[in-house]
């Protein structure tokens, strides 16, 4: 029971998968002319080149469709033109076991060529293996500024450790070695003359000059000449904490002759520092703007441009890296670590150690580092064209997620093969290109060269001269193409001298699409297609049909009515846009037993009232112009006689009936309103049945206010004028008087203070004494 519970659990999950496989194959079409149209309109489109396979009435895109639409129509299967990928092998060297002194294959195939049919995805597998004893290049790089002084003593005597350690994993291995502080411009090292040639503390004895980069050790496979080099250096000094250990890594990585790199190797660079790192921006604190170009600048073993060069992006050197194929160990210590774990995510196939504080478990963390480095296999892809998308998935134990960036396996053992499924598609039509896909870290690639498959090879009769095209065009993929001055679906309209877009034009219903899409425009004239329920399409541009009119409890026009050009024509006793309703007024009818009170139509048994007025009965308007207002100058004219209709009242206001009352006795609006002479009209109205019908009630009394009385207005201007002319006479003269008082006033104290001479002259006292009344 059990199996055969398990069989058909199988078997369920087969049809599903067959199922939704089936659905996904869908040829959405949009403007078929041709087969090429067809071919790039979607994945799953076919097109069949069968002769006579239209009917009459239907146009050529009907050719256009999935392999089994395509099949139940009719068309044969060796008729049908749908354009498969395909995948050819062109290099395939086989896997190497161990590395014997030639150049090793890890990764297969090589080369592969891809003719992709746009949107449709092909899938191809690569292998990779780990080659037993492959070569190893380790590129020690070391901080020497003044904090790293133990870590430099142990360092000497770490060469015969690190040699074991790399014998253990191949007899192929090399080991170079490189030193790095920081840039010799302030404010990074101190830029005395002294200075510069000892940075370090006084009570150091031994110290080297200030420098940016230097590299010691080409690549050597001798022990004795590591020691060697590596016991002549001595320490140096800068200011800052950050130091220069990303200029250093850009020169070891882009000077690949001078550093000794092999072409076949595994390449590592070991970063030893316990203190972070200076980047792209901040040689602006030195008034360095020259940005990093990745190129080689070493002479003498020296750094030339560090100080005329800012130091390079954590993205410039993740692509050298990457490009040079080296991977990188960061061996820091405790305090920075976090930071160097940081940049590890932005630099693939890198990894952080701790160092202990004297650096002696350095060998120890090179072995770790390797080793998780190695057995980690990542396969990812370089200058991918656009509309291209890549997916992988990797087959192995320890497999990643499929992803379109790369693919991960983990845990991969020497000698152990494991496998990717690269799914490749191409979202659009494209000539020859290419791109490369490989691991990480690795030499080995395999170029994919890639096209696509966007024109049809039909197997078209050799007739120039069809007889299915009347002899005047050739069959191309099934379809005539026609002799010039021929157009038609068998060439039978011959257009002359006729302009073939005039002719088009007139098949267009202002300005649009040729007869709606619906048909074929014959010689100026719209030939209409059969719709999909075997009608017709009719009209001088197909614009009508009698199937796609509003449905009601899923049946056309509710089967109370025909469609007729999308419009339901109900039958008698039926109405509604959808025919839907008995005809009936019942819920319609107000108390005087009019319909809607005239504001609307009954459907349905409701009323569909006209814009503003409210229902049930659309007897009141909330959005309609106050009465009161667009009724006033009819009302004065009714009324008064006055106004703007005072000549053409019967005709303006015939839609108004009223009465001249003393007292109201209607029901109704009461307005209180401003007429044209200023006095103020009285009146109620009701509106009667219909939009703009109107009854009226108008008090015989106006209420005008009384004229102005001119002649007291006139004699209170006058009395005005008069006394303020007398109160300006009385401030002038009051102005005046207190003027000359001050002049007075001051002649006074200015004859009290003059001194008379004892001798003085009658007559000379006279006189002045004329001449004072005088002046005053």
């Amino acid at each position: 029971v059990k199996v055969m519970q398990q069989n058909y659990v199988f078997t369920v999950c087969v049809i599903i998968f067959a199922v939704m496989c089936q659905q996904e194959e869908v040829c959405s079409k949009s403007v078929i002319n041709s087969c090429t149209d067809c071919i790039r309109s979607g994945p799953y489109c076919a097109w069949c080149q069968q002769l006579n396979f239209t009917k009459a009435g239907e146009q050529e895109s009907v050719r256009c469709d999935t392999q089994a639409q395509l099949m139940e129509r009719g068309c044969k299967k060796e008729e049908i033109i749908s354009p498969a990928n395909n995948v050819t092998i062109i290099k395939e060297d086989p896997l190497s076991v161990s590395f014997d002194n030639q150049e090793p294959v890890q990764m297969s195939p090589q080369k592969i060529n891809l003719k992709l049919r746009p949107g449709l995805p092909t899938t191809f597998r690569i292998s990779f293996r780990r080659v037993e004893g492959y070569p190893v290049d380790l590129y020690y790089l070391m901080d020497l500024s003044n904090s790293m002084k133990d870590d430099l003593e142990n360092v000497k005597e770490l060469g015969r450790d690190l040699f074991a350690a790399l014998k253990k994993i191949t007899e192929h291995a090399q080991i170079g070695f490189g030193a790095f502080v920081d840039k010799t411009v302030l404010p990074y090292t101190n830029t005395n003359k002294e200075k510069l040639q000892r940075p370090c503390d006084e009570s150091d004895q031994y110290c080297q000059a200030a420098f940016g980069y230097r590299h010691v050790l080409s690549m050597t496979a001798k022990e004795n000449e590591f020691k060697k080099k590596v016991a002549d250096q001595f320490i140096s000094g800068n200011l800052d904490s950050p130091e220069g250990s990303l200029d250093a890594m850009m020169q070891a990585a882009v000077c690949g002759n001078k550093i000794g790199w092999r072409n076949s190797s595994t390449r590592l660079i070991v970063l030893t520092t316990d203190a972070g790192f200076h980047m792209a921006g901040d040689g602006k604190l030195a008034g360095i703007l020259e940005p990093n170009d990745q190129q080689c600048h070493m002479e003498n073993n020296l750094y030339t441009k560090s100080n005329e060069m800012d130091y390079p992006s954590v993205g410039q050197l993740a692509t050298e890296l990457e490009k040079n194929n080296i991977q990188p160990i960061f061996a820091v210590t405790k305090n920075v670590e976090d930071v160097y774990k940081e940049l590890s995510k932005m630099i693939p196939k890198s990894e952080v150690g701790v160092l202990s504080s004297d650096s002696k478990n350095v060998v120890q963390l090179i072995e770790t580092a390797y080793n998780s480095l190695s057995s980690k296999v990542t396969v990812t892809h370089d200058n991918l064209p656009d509309n291209v998308r890549v997916v992988y998935t990797p087959i192995c134990k320890y497999a990643g997620p499929a992803g379109d960036k790369n693919g991960v396996c983990d845990n991969v053992h020497v000698a152990q093969t494991i496998s990717f499924d690269v799914t490749v598609t191409a979202d659009s039509c494209m000539e020859d290109t290419f791109f490369t896909i490989r691991p990480l870290g690795i030499k080995d690639t395999l170029t994919v060269t890639l096209s696509t498959k966007c024109e049809c090879q039909c197997k078209d009769p050799n007739d120039k001269m069809h007889q299915l095209c009347t002899n005047r065009g050739s069959i191309v993929c099934g379809i005539c193409s026609c002799m010039e001055s021929f157009i038609g679906q068998n060439c039978e309209c011959s257009i002359g001298n006729k302009d073939e877009q005039s002719l088009r034009a007139s098949c267009q219903r202002n300005n649009g699409t040729e007869c709606e899409g619906r048909g074929d425009c014959v010689c100026g004239r719209c030939q209409c297609h059969s719709t999909n329920q075997g009608g017709r399409y009719r009209g001088d541009f197909c614009e009508c049909d009698d199937e796609h009119c509003e449905n009601y409890q899923n049946k056309l026009c509710g089967g109370n009515g025909k469609c007729d050009c999308g419009t339901c024509k109900c039958n008698a006793g039926y109405e509604g846009s959808a025919c839907q309703c008995k005809a009936s007024r019942e819920g319609c009818l107000t108390k005087g037993n009019t319909v809607c009170n005239g504001r609307g139509r009954c459907i349905c048994n409701r009323c569909d009232c006209k814009e503003g007025y409210q229902r049930p009965q659309c007897l009141i308007c909330l959005g309609c112009p106050d009465p009161c207002q667009t009724k006033l100058d009819c009302i004065e004219c009714l009324g008064f006689g006055s106004g703007p209709f005072g000549k053409i009242c019967d005709t303006n206001c015939r839609n108004i009936t009223y009465d001249m009352v003393d007292n109201f006795a209607i029901s109704g609006k009461e307005c209180h309103q401003k007429d044209s002479e200023g006095c103020w009209i009285t009146f109620k109205l009701n509106q009667l049945v219909g939009e703009d019908n109107y009854e009226a009630e108008i008090l015989k009394q106006r209420d005008c206010p009384e004229p102005p009385s001119v002649i007291p207005i006139i004699a209170g201007s006058i009395a005005g004028v008069a006394v303020i002319g007398i109160v300006l006479l009385m401030l002038i003269k009051m102005l005046i008087y207190m003027k000359d008082l001050k002049e007075f006033r001051k002649f006074e104290n200015e004859k009290k203070k003059s001194k008379w001479a004892e001798n003085t002259n009658y007559k000379n006292t006279t006189n002045i004494e004329l001449e004072l009344v005088w002046c005053y």
